[in-house]
């Protein structure tokens, strides 16, 4: 068993969605017809993918019983979909795909992705996060009331870069006005935000990589981030600059010196997901080759003395905790339309043991087709870290089901009542809505409500 495969709380079940055509024409981007966009078949999520032939029921139920085999707990599962653009597949595909997954985790065939999710609610395997990838172009108010439909939770989004200039000499065909636009809506619908950010783009020099990256935290504040350095493959077109002399890939130093730089820079509330793609060694023609950069770069912060303050940096993972010494922390800041509370509560040592992403959107935030969320405060997210449990499960001096999610949820309703809000709404997955109809809150079409009385 390896237990940081579910110290975060929840265990993660990844699929990959079949080979199809995606909209974006990426200079860096690897192509192979047997995957989807930018995935190769030696990645080892891809790989469970092409020996289950992309079926997402085969996907899921083998990713369970390996897991299972290992003594790790099923219960709560976040399902991370991978494959290029999520939204420029079929939506027939897309509820197929999702419903399948469902029936997994159910462990029983349903009739359609309603009666699914419906069953998912008390199934062994709750699906407790559901997230997909797409491209900033493609976040509009009618794609996320279809995302509410099936599901979802969490959007992945390449942003790349923060650079009019670099996106388009990459040909990524979208601008940064774009990416703005997509994280205040994202934002505005109470979905959780990761961001694909990538250093070395064609154009692109360690320099401008600073500054570009410290444009994350303005208006954009990702709640987790990926940081994929660009890595230089032959079957790209990336790759015919290079042997032009017209573009020239990091070394390993370079890029260890770089994020080293930038990592203590990103701010308590994000969470630093990836630090380099699995790729393999193999496929990369020039540059960095490492795949372990992240322990690489954590080496190199030591050396100098200094610590990264992002979540991953700073879960309780499997350390015990007491509930009397915990402190209660309210880290406010201003995102793009919105006021954002990370309500959190910390260890003696510093140690993050559970967490709330309260947004309290500002009179310009986006216009959205969701009734419920009319004069609500949002939360986006609770998380409580540790080893994660079975429901209903207690293990002695354990972060998880010590009531730190019932306190924080009633630190929220505190927030956004003194900030004037008339209700409060959540983003619920679907193996939740009865965690949170167990502490007053109603369903609505898309999200569920409880209202705050005032005084």
């Amino acid at each position: 068993m390896k237990p940081v495969r579910t110290l975060s709380g929840v265990t993660t079940v990844t699929v990959l969605t079949k080979p199809y055509p995606c909209p974006g024409k990426c200079i860096f981007c690897p192509t192979d017809v047997r995957m989807p966009k930018s995935y190769l078949p030696d990645e080892p999520g891809a790989q469970r993918a092409l020996q289950n032939e992309f079926d997402p029921y085969r996907q899921v139920r083998s990713r369970l019983l390996s897991y299972e085999a290992n003594g790790h707990p099923t219960d709560k599962i976040e399902l991370l979909i991978l494959g290029g653009t999520w939204s420029a597949y079929r939506r027939d595909y897309q509820e197929w795909f999702i419903k399948r997954c469902l029936d997994a985790m159910n462990e029983v065939e349903s009739a359609d992705l309603a009666e699914a999710q419906r069953r998912n609610e008390t199934a062994p395997h709750r699906n407790v996060g559901l997230v997909i990838e797409t491209r900033p172009d493609e976040i509009t108010p009618d794609e996320l009331r279809w995302l509410r439909y099936l599901g979802v939770t969490k959007v992945q989004m390449g942003v790349q870069s923060l650079d009019d200039r670099i996106l388009a000499l990459n040909q990524r065909g979208h601008t940064v006005a774009e990416t703005l636009r997509a994280a205040a809506l994202l934002r505005a619908a109470g979905f959780k935000i990761v961001m694909h950010w990538m250093p070395n783009l064609l154009g692109a020099t360690p320099e401008s990589d600073r500054a570009d990256f410290a444009r994350l935290w303005t208006d954009f504040c990702p709640d987790e981030i990926k940081i994929y350095p660009t890595q230089l493959l032959a079957n790209t077109e990336l790759y015919a600059y290079w042997q032009r002399g017209e573009y020239e890939p990091y070394t390993t130093q370079t890029l260890i010196d770089l994020i080293a730089d930038i990592k203590p820079t990103i701010p308590e509330y994000c969470r630093v997901n990836r630090v380099v793609r699995d790729i393999p060694s193999t496929y990369v023609v020039a540059g960095n080759r490492r795949t372990s950069l992240r322990q690489d770069v954590l080496a190199e912060l030591a050396r100098r003395g200094q610590q990264c303050r992002c979540i991953r940096c700073r879960e309780v993972r499997d350390r015990p905790v007491a509930p009397e010494h915990l402190t209660f922390k309210d880290m406010t800041y201003r995102a793009a339309y919105a006021e954002e509370h990370f309500l959190h509560f910390v260890t003696p040592d510093d140690r993050i043991t559970g967490y709330l992403r309260l947004s309290l959107p500002l009179p310009e935030a986006p216009r959205l087709p969701f009734a419920e969320l009319e004069g609500a405060a949002l939360i986006r997210e609770v998380h409580v870290y540790g080893q994660s449990l079975p429901v209903g499960a207690e293990q002695r001096g354990a972060a998880q089901h010590i009531g730190l999610g019932t306190r924080l949820l009633r630190a929220a309703e505190a927030v956004a009542r003194e900030r004037g809000f008339r209700r409060l709404a959540v983003i619920a997955a679907i193996g939740t809505r009865q965690y949170y109809e167990q502490r007053g809150f109603d369903r609505g079409e898309y999200y569920m409500v409880r209202s705050l009385a005032q005084g």
